[in-house]
Formats: C-alpha cells, structure tokens, sequence
C-alpha cells in the first residue's frame, strides 16, 4: 500500500538575514531562486540484477511502502538501478535496508545506463537506514553490492534518490481546504441553515459552475436534513461511518423537476450514519451518485416522493439496516454491502458480495445476484485522525462480500494532508504536473479547473482525489489526464468535462501498447464522470481509455450530452464512449451513454463487466448516421473478435430515437462466439417505441416492438 517517505530536512539554520531571505524566496512561486532537493525515484522503473521471489520485486524498493521491499538472490554480487525519466542533478540517496543489508556497496551514476561512475562506496556499513550525500547529474542511479552482511540477499525496503530537475521551487504539502469545503462540528452553529443555504442555490443548478464539500467532524448531529443538490457532496470524517451520526436525513428528491428523478446527476453521500427521521432515508437519483460507505439505521427508500421516474444509481460498502426500496429505479447497482432487504425492480437489479441480497431470478424478477466482487478496492476518502487531516486509502480485497469497516479497523494506508498537494480555484495545469512530479498526491478541493496541458500522473501509488464533484475542463483539444503504466494510482471523485476543440481522448490510463502486470497492486478509477457537452460545447473522440492491464473501474458515468447546452449531432460529437485495451481489467458500476458509435469498445483480454446501463444516442438524424456498414447501428458494447476469454453479469441498454423513430438497431451487444466469452442476463428495451431493436446480442434474443417498453432478454449467452 502507498506511504510517502518525509522528505529529509531541506533548510539550515542561519543568522544571516540576506540567507534568511534567500529561503523565503525559495518557497515562492515564480522566484528564480534555486529549486530544493525533492524525491525523484518514488515510482519511476527499477530493475535488478535478480529477486527472491515475486513478491519482492525491484519496483518494491520505490514504491514509498516503508512494508514493501526489494529482495535479490543469496549471492554476491548484486545490483538495483532506477530510471529517473531524465538527467538531474542529484543531492542525496537514502537506504533503508531490512536484516539482509550489504556490508560493502557502491552507489553508482550513469546518464545512458551504460556508463557508469562511482559517488559512493563504503566496506564497513551497518544496515538500517543509511544517508549518503552524493553530488553528479544522472538519469540512472544503481546501488551495486559487493559483499553481504547475512547469509541472505540483499534487502531494501526503499532506495530514495533526491535532487533536482530543473522544475522550480518546491511546492509545499497540506494547507486549507479551500473556500467551498463547509466543515461542521456538533457545536457549530445554524448548521442547518448552512445546508439549506447551499441547496437553494444548487437545487435545479445542472450545468452551473458551483462546487460544495460539506465534511462532518466525527460527533452527533440531532435534527438535520441535509438536501443534497447538484455537485455537492456529503461526508463524515470518522474513519469508521458509525463515527459520525446524523440524527435525521440525508436526502435527494426531486420537486424541482416535477418529481422526475431522472435527472438527479453528480453528487455524493459518503462515510457516516444516518438515524431518518420517519425511519427511511430518501435517495432518489440516477447517474453519478454515489451513495458509499454508509450506515442507514432504517431503510432507504430510491424514489422521488410520488414515485417519478428514475434512472438508476450505486450502493457501495453499506450497510441498510431495513429494507431497500426501489420502486421505479429502472436499474441499480449493488456492491460489497449488507441489505436488510430488497423490495421491487424494474428492468436490471444487479448485486455482488452483498448480504441479504435477493436470489438470482432474472428476468423476473430482474435480479442478478453474485455472492462476491472477485476483486474489489474502496474509494480514499479524507477523515480526521485527532486534529490531523489523513486520507485512508483501503486495501484491495478479493472475494469481497460484505462491507470492509464492519469488523474492527479497516485495512488499508493513511496518507497525511501534507502529502498532498492541495488544489484550489486558480491553480495552473503546470502547477499541478509541478506537484506531481515532486511526489506529491493531489486533492481537488471544490472547483472548475481549466487544464491547458495534460495532467501526468507518473508515479506508482499516487492518489488523486476530488472533493466536491471537482471539474477539469480541458483547453486546446488536450487529454485531461494521463496515468503512466505504473501500480496502484488511485483516481476518485471528480468529472472530466469536454471542452469546445476536440480532445484524443479525455482520460487515459497506461500509455498504448502498455505491458506491465499489476495484478497485485492494480489502479482503480473510482466516482470519476465524463461528460461530453450539456455544460456548453464539448468534442472528444473517445471519453476514457483503459491501456494499463488490471485496473478496476468501479463507478463511472461516461456521457456524451443528450439534453442541456452545446448539444447536437455534430455539436458535441464523440464517437467512443469507454476503450479498454488492457487486459484483466474489471469494471464494477458501468454506465456509457449516447456515443454517436460504439459506447464500449472491448479490446482487451479477460475483461469482466459487472451491471451496465447504457442509452443509444437519442439524437441520430437518421438510420444513414448511426449505419456500420452492413450493420444497423453500432452496439452499445462491443467485444472485438480477437478476443478469446470475457464475461459479462447484468447489461442493459435502450434506445430512444426521438429525432427519427424508425431506426432500427441489429443488437445492443455484439461479441465473438467463442467458449470463453460468456455474457448473463442481458436486456435490451425500446424506450415508448422511439427506435428498435432487431435482437439482443449478435441475432440472439427477440427484437422489440410497439410502444410498450417491454424488455428483451437473454439469460445467457452464447
């Protein structure tokens, strides 16, 4: 798990004021004073001589896990090297070694990784955690043993290079939380009004540019009902959810639109307790509302007050203690949770690793029911350790069934505020990619951020977290946001919003043609939306792309725009919704909607998709856009025919043509027939008779017709 090491000490003390001042002016942005030493191998590529088994491999030594560690084999001699993307001048190299540490070593320096010189060496060293001021400008730095102090190996729990690369001042770690992060204890006063305040403003505000966090300290709260508006999220800041109790509600309904809840978007509820008031909690929303880590002493009825309309949501690491009422929720997914019960269902009800789950009985009633997640990884979260800010970061689980805080402390990592860089309002792209390159982790405080070059997440273990929906707009056609084929970089809680000159793609996770197995420590993309128009004009080709082998996906809605500002065939045109390349990734709560091709473009190997809810573009001018060649309409999945081995549990998707009613669409799935590509409980569905479709995956499954919105389903295939 990740666990920055504390830079070493940087400033000396001096009584001189021309050095006092010459410090100050280091720490300023924009000073052309000189940049301090930072860490530069956390997370870059390491390689060794040899290992002692698989699960001490080189990368271990810089992965900033204090538990982790490299390991070679018992013999004389050995070496480790990392790459550090670039020459630098280096300052310092930090050691700490296990039991099995080297007597005698060299620290060596090569700017081509061939040639190498010698800054360091020693025959009499003790082990433990060995400091060596070095001097020399180097890409590659390679510890070489020469002679072991055990019978064992050579072990390092972490190999630190420290330097400079020419990247400016040092940016600091930790700080406030910003203007719109709303932090309340039991004695504050008018909380109420607080809340209140926000929601009047945030109620009916869809595409507005208002960001709020409202974090609970740990504590009782008595006679609450916090309404949750458009990009507003609500947290507690225990580490546990029974830390923070709300005696009262925590409520989404949906009066501002005539009691219709499909549009109940981009907002959070997250990591505390609820007492409701009249028993029940009222949550009704659909896509991108997460509801996490929560604790609800009652039930929790999903419908708008009248049972309106909705169009489905997400449940993860709760415990409902009453019933689950779903009522006219046309779909929703469940994960690693505890239900009392479940009641009703409308078209697609999927469930893994959740206790009291209904039985597997689809298609009537809809449900689709695995008794665990084969690999599931919660989402970081910020919580208050005494007075100190941390973020937890929980572990990976595999099998998982059940909540992970349930029984005692959860497992995972915390990771203080001040291993963070902490963005606020105004903060440049080159400023953020400055942070990251320092080894610092980002969290997003709430905001709109304009980003005029891609953001670069390079290091193995590096979270990114969004508070408050968080917004990255990108400018001049960039790619938001590019993670390097590295482990564990955890991304969470923010929305990816097109801009008006058309982005390659809007996320992408590995770079193409990645190879690296992370299977032991995969990234996660977690609560991160894409949108594509609605807010004003936006253009991507494809929304997210999934290059790195073993990332799990777990709760994304991926939307090209059907209704609000900057909409049309054209305006916001984006061909591909979701693009894995990788192999054995998982996705966990897919939803992808309205591409003008393909919403699911699966090219990898081993994938697995647990529930997805798709919409076919509603706005096709005609069956000539939306034609394949031969085919009518491009699936809304599509697995590509080299692929050998897939599986998919509970996917849905429906038409709606409102521009022209007669297209018709050959499937809404389309896969190879192979042994090892299976899919469970599918189902298609016109929506009012706006568009058919021909059969439901390839020409399996029945076609749909009339005006009725009649399912057609496919219990398995092939």
């Amino acid at each position: 798990m990740p666990r920055l090491s504390d830079h070493p000490p940087r400033l000396t003390a001096t009584v001189l004021t021309t050095a006092l001042i010459a410090a100050l002016l280091a720490l300023l942005p924009g000073s052309a004073a000189q940049a301090a030493p930072v860490l530069l191998s956390q997370g870059r590529p390491a390689t060794a001589s040899s290992q002692e088994n698989a699960g001490t491999p080189a990368s271990a030594a810089v992965d900033g896990d204090n538990a982790t560690r490299w390991s070679s084999q018992f013999a004389d001699p050995q070496w480790i090297q990392v790459d550090l993307g670039a020459p630098a001048q280096l300052s310092q190299v930090v050691l700490r070694w296990e039991t099995a540490y080297a007597k005698a070593y060299r620290i060596e320096l090569s700017t081509d990784g061939a040639a190498w010189s010698t800054a360091y060496s020693t025959a009499t060293a003790t082990g433990a955690v060995a400091t060596h001021d070095i001097t020399g400008t180097a890409r590659y730095v390679r510890v070489y043993g020469t002679q072991r102090a055990t019978q064992w190996g050579y072990s390092l729990y972490e190999f630190q290079v420290f330097g400079t690369s020419g990247s400016g001042p040092t940016l600091p770690g930790g700080g406030d939380l910003g203007p719109n992060v709303i932090v309340f204890d039991p004695s504050t006063p008018n909380i109420q009004g607080r809340l209140d305040e926000v929601f009047r403003q945030q109620e009916s505000a869809q595409f507005g540019t208002g960001r709020y966090q409202f974090l609970f300290k740990p504590g009782t709260y008595n006679g609450l009902n916090a309404q949750i508006g458009f990009y507003t999220s609500v947290s507690g800041l225990g580490l546990s959810p029974d830390d923070t109790t709300i005696n009262g509600d925590v409520t989404v309904d949906a009066g501002w639109f005539g009691g219709n809840a499909t549009q109940n978007f981009w907002r959070s509820a997250e990591n505390l307790a609820l007492n409701p008031v009249n028993g029940t909690d009222r949550w009704a929303v659909s896509q991108a509302a997460p509801f996490r880590r929560m604790h609800v002493k009652g039930g929790l009825n999903l419908a708008p007050d009248g049972f309106g309309w909705a169009s489905g949501g997400y449940i993860a690491d709760s415990k409902i203690d009453g019933q689950v009422g779903n009522y006219s929720q046309q779909q929703w997914y469940t994960r690693d949770s505890s239900i009392g019960s479940w009641g009703n269902g409308v078209w697609n009800q999927v469930f893994s690793g959740v206790q009291g789950a209904p039985a597997q009985s689809f298609p009537n009633p809809p449900y689709t029911t695995l008794d665990t997640t084969p690999v599931s990884r919660e989402k970081p979260f910020l919580y208050l350790d005494g007075s100190e800010y941390k973020v937890f970061v929980p572990a990976k689980r595999e099998n998982a069934r059940g909540t992970s805080w349930g029984n005692g402390a959860p497992q995972g990592t915390s990771l203080p505020l001040s291993r963070f860089y902490v963005v606020k309002p105004g903060t440049t792209a080159a400023t953020m990619n400055q942070a990251l390159a320092q080894g610092l982790h980002l969290l997003f405080t709430p905001g709109v951020y304009h980003v005029d070059q891609t953001l670069r997440v390079n290091r193995a273990d590096t979270v990114v977290l969004g508070l408050g929906l968080a917004t990255l707009v990108p400018d001049n056609g960039v790619t938001a946001m590019k993670v390097a084929d590295v482990d564990g970089v955890r991304l969470a809680g923010f929305l990816i919003d097109a801009g008006p000159v058309a982005s390659p793609s809007l996320l992408e996770v590995g770079p193409a043609g990645a190879t690296t197995d992370h299977a032991a420590n995969p990234s996660t993309v977690q609560d991160v939306f894409i949108r594509v128009g609605g807010a004003g004009p936006g253009r991507a080709d494809v929304g997210m792309v999934i290059n790195s082998h073993d990332t799990i996906v777990d709760h994304t809605w991926i939307w090209r725009a059907d209704h609000g500002d900057g909409v049309g065939w054209e305006t916001n045109r984006a061909d591909y919704g979701f693009r894995v390349n990788g192999d054995d990734v998982l996705a966990t709560g897919l939803f992808v909607e309205h591409f003008n091709k393909y919403d699911v473009q699966w090219n990898g190997e081993r994938g697995r998709t647990i529930f997805y809810q798709n919409e076919k573009a509603y706005d096709a001018p005609d069956q000539a856009a939306v034609q394949n060649g031969s085919t009518k309409g491009y699936a809304a999945y599509k697995v590509a025919d080299s692929v050998t081995v897939h599986e998919g549990w509970g996917l849905g998707s429906y038409c709606y043509y409102n521009v022209d009613p007669t297209i018709r669409q050959d499937h809404g799935f389309q896969a190879p027939v192979k042994p090892g590509v299976k899919f469970h409980d599918l189902l298609v569905v016109s929506l009012g008779g706006k568009g058919q479709y021909e059969h439901v995956i390839n020409t399996t499954g029945a076609p749909t017709s009339g005006t009725s919105t009649t399912p057609s389903t496919v219990v398995s295939f092939p």
